[in-house]
């Protein structure tokens, strides 16, 4: 399995705000260091995030929801997770505009890991 590597995603948050406007910066270094971390926790020697799904909802939820950048989050969240799920070999099938409304969701909801990781399931294939 393959994770996303801090400077990956800090690479993907600059390349977000630089194409689609926005702050540059961090806010929260303890929320972003979960980040990285999250989605391989282990309790007692056993994944707590066993899925690819659900380290991917790992990876949308922490970003979405612990806002660890000055702007950004959602789109950083919403396209860690994507490209998460495509390095391990799943793509994404859900529209832009779907993608959206979900980050959104994700965001004001404050929507649970159980609850992405099924709408994630829902909206991607095996490639």
């Amino acid at each position: 399995m393959r994770y996303l590597r801090m400077d990956e995603i800090l690479r993907l948050l600059f390349e977000i705000v630089e194409e689609y406007g926005g702050a540059h910066g961090i806010r929260d270094e303890g929320r972003l260091a979960s980040v990285e971390s999250a989605p391989k926790q282990e309790i007692f020697g056993a994944e707590q995030y066993p899925t690819i799904h659900e380290k991917a909802a790992v990876y949308m939820r922490n970003i979405i929801g612990d806002h660890p950048f000055s702007d950004g989050n959602k789109r950083t969240g919403t396209t860690t997770a994507a490209i998460f799920l495509m390095m391990n070999g799943f793509e994404l099938t859900a529209t832009p505009i779907d993608l959206e409304d979900f980050a959104v969701s994700v965001a004001t909801e404050h929507l649970d890991i159980p609850t992405i990781t099924a709408w994630l399931t829902t909206h991607s294939t095996k490639v």
